[in-house]
C-alpha cells in the first residue's frame, strides 16, 4: 500500500509524484495496488494530477491500482474537472 502525504499542493505535487513512481516500481507484483488517502489533510487540484500521473504510470507497469479513503472534497474536485471515472472514485469509499 502507498499513503498519499498529509499536504499535496501545487508545491508538492512533481516530488510526491516522482516520489509515488519510483515506490510503485518496488511494490510487489500481486492484486491491485492500494493508494491510500487517509492522511490527507491539505489539497488542491494538483493532487489530482499526481492521480491520474501515478495511476498512468501504474498501468505503463501492468498494474492495477485502488484508491482508498478519497476526501469527499476531493472527489467533488474530481467531478467539477470531469476526472471523476478517470480515477474510478465512484466506487472509491469517501472519506470525511
Amino acid at each position: 500500500m502507498l499513503s498519499l502525504p498529509e499536504r499535496l499542493t501545487h508545491r508538492e505535487a512533481a516530488a510526491t509524484l516522482a516520489q509515488l513512481q519510483a515506490a510503485l516500481g518496488s511494490q510487489p507484483a500481486g492484486g491491485p495496488l492500494v493508494i491510500d488517502a487517509t492522511p490527507m489533510q491539505q489539497y488542491d487540484s494538483s493532487a489530482l494530477v499526481v492521480l491520474l500521473g501515478l495511476l498512468r504510470h501504474a498501468a505503463s507497469l501492468g498494474r492495477a491500482c485502488r484508491l482508498n479513503a478519497v476526501p469527499a472534497r476531493l472527489q467533488q474536485l474530481a467531478k467539477v474537472y470531469g476526472v471523476l471515472e478517470l480515477l474510478d472514485l465512484e466506487a472509491a469509499p469517501a472519506a470525511t
